[in-house]
């Protein structure tokens, strides 16, 4: 049973950063990993992916350039580190893995979730 453990959440004002950490029991080495988010009342929905090897990485539009994905595959963790952060940047953040070395962006295309941490930006 593959088992994914996000931190790092809180509250934080808007223009401020915060950093989250996914850590799992599986070994991260051989497969991509994603971060998403959902909002109260919305999709879930991708925000960054970074493939098997940490060289390649993807990021939503509403995110690029502010937050930064990275792995540490010795240490089995990723990290989302997340800056510049806006009001429309609250939502509870999941880390996700699957069975791709590439970064895929579906929901679906993602097998194992972690239980979430709470990110919220005021105003």
């Amino acid at each position: 049973q593959v088992q994914l453990v996000e931190s790092g959440g809180g509250l934080v004002q808007a223009g401020g950063s915060l950093r989250l950490s996914c850590a799992t029991s599986r070994t991260f080495g051989s497969f991509a990993v994603g971060w998403f988010r959902q909002a109260p009342g919305k999709e879930r929905e991708f925000v960054a992916g970074v493939n098997w090897s940490g060289r390649s990485t993807y990021y939503a539009d509403s995110v690029n350039g502010r937050f930064t994905i990275s792995r540490d595959n010795a240490k089995n963790t990723v990290y989302l580190q997340m800056n510049s952060l806006e009001p429309e940047d609250t939502a509870v953040y999941y880390c996700a893995t699957g069975l791709s070395t590439v970064v895929r962006v579906l929901v679906t295309e993602y097998h194992y979730w972690g239980q979430g941490t709470q990110v919220t930006v005021s105003s």
